[in-house]
């Protein structure tokens, strides 16, 4: 049974904001600051107490980036905190929604993903009378405004939470800096909002990110990125004075360019650390000639030099050089993963732990950490295309199932010789 035990004045605000002389004028709130602040269940259960109070037949929608993280994130812990306050709660997955009852009323809760900018027809259509979107930032502006525009009930109200992102996301730009011309109540959380958390709690939050990431996550600011992407890194903590003898499993990376050059990354496990034993680096306008893409699989396979390799991770859209390797049948490969920022907090947090190390003869990766730098005029978490694609190769491996022990993601394409 969920227990409430306590609540920060922050968090009773989003709880009763809609029913206060003070506050309830507003047409919407909007919650941002860090992980771990007490935004998203407040809100949840108090957007399902204002519906219920408020309407009887009603239609309402509870929207995410996807409907999977919203059902776990949101919907799994807001259905059972309800019933554990008397509410009937019945959820139709197939469907995707859930009825809601209580004091003899019953309002009907829809589940959306606001993924990319398809999203929006999959909300077009519906008479709503309220919309929580969780994590706003992440869905295509299209989408949020698909779903407002669906409240035209009399009395509708909506309902944002979501972390920082940079500050000229259009989020920012027109509802946080615009609130009081939204008639929207703004309030900004961090980690001291949220009683339930220990200290020991909060310290170990604070060690899990860094850089612009610590700046969004743990202080709760809209933060630029800024300069060097990774400048957690250091030649002195993260190149190994001399590389470990032993490894007890392999992989490559490859981030694959035919006018672009195409940096390969030899990877080594030595405990609970990865690394990067030896590179392949070719650059056709540096050479002066183009290669074919056996001419890099030879590449490849000198590289990896006899060792048995888990896999190779490939650049998503090199779909030539993925089937050049299937075709071979010598190596397993893995289509990578691009999300690029979400990448590049997972390398910069396996940074910070020390988790990834560099053999000091892979001076191409070495040479772009000095040079890899976010894209300012662009105004977004947009890094500048240039002296990036050992970065990337990096990046595809971390976000790959042999770094993350299996939850990496992808696809197997495995392979036999024939």
């Amino acid at each position: 049974m969920t227990r409430f035990v306590r609540f920060s004045e922050k968090q009773k605000t989003v709880l009763t904001w809609w029913k206060s002389g003070r506050y309830g004028r507003y047409d919407a709130v909007i919650c941002d600051g860090a992980v771990r602040s007490g935004k998203t269940l407040c809100m949840s259960v108090s957007f399902a107490a204002w519906a219920m109070a408020r309407f009887n037949g009603g239609c309402f929608a509870i929207c995410g980036k996807t409907v999977t993280s919203l059902r776990r994130n949101v919907v799994t812990p807001l259905l059972f905190a309800l019933r554990s306050l008397g509410f009937s709660c019945t959820e139709k997955v197939s469907g995707g929604y859930a009825d809601i009852s209580a004091g003899g009323r019953t309002n009907r809760f829809y589940f959306f993903g606001g993924r990319d900018e398809g999203s929006a027809a999959l909300i077009q259509g519906i008479t709503l009378c309220g919309v929580m979107l969780d994590e706003v930032v992440l869905m295509p502006r299209s989408f949020v405004e698909q779903a407002l525009a669906r409240c035209s009930a009399e009395g509708a109200k909506f309902w944002f939470s979501c972390n920082p992102s940079y500050p000229y996301h259009w989020f920012y730009r027109e509802w946080v800096l615009k609130a009081q011309e939204k008639n929207a109540l703004y309030l900004h959380f961090t980690m001291d909002d949220n009683p339930s958390l220990s200290e020991s709690v909060r310290e170990r939050y604070r060690r899990l990110y860094s850089g612009v990431f610590y700046d969004r996550f743990i202080l709760g600011k809209w933060t630029a990125a800024e300069g060097l992407i990774y400048p957690v890194f250091s030649e002195e903590k993260h190149v190994a004075k001399k590389l470990p003898e032993e490894y007890s499993e392999y992989a490559v990376s490859c981030d694959y360019g035919t006018v672009n050059p195409s940096s390969f990354g030899l990877w080594g496990k030595n405990g609970d650390v990865w690394y990067r034993i030896d590179e392949y680096y070719y650059s056709s306008k540096r050479e002066g000639i183009s290669r074919t893409d056996e001419e890099h699989y030879e590449g490849l396979r000198k590289l990896i030099g006899g060792r048995q390799v888990s896999g190779v991770i490939v650049d998503p859209s090199a779909a030539s050089f993925i089937e050049c390797i299937r075709r071979h049948g010598e190596f397993p490969v893995i289509a990578a993963k691009n999300d690029v920022v979400s990448g590049i907090r997972l390398v910069s947090d396996a940074l910070r732990d020390g988790r990834l190390m560099f053999g000091s003869g892979c001076t191409d990766i070495l040479r772009e950490f000095s040079l890899y730098r976010w894209d300012e005029s662009r105004g977004g978490d947009v890094p500048i295309k240039e002296n990036d694609h050992a970065m990337d190769d990096m990046r595809y491996f971390v976000t790959s199932p042999f770094f993350r022990g299996g939850d990496g993601g992808g696809f197997w394409a495995g392979t036999v010789k024939r």
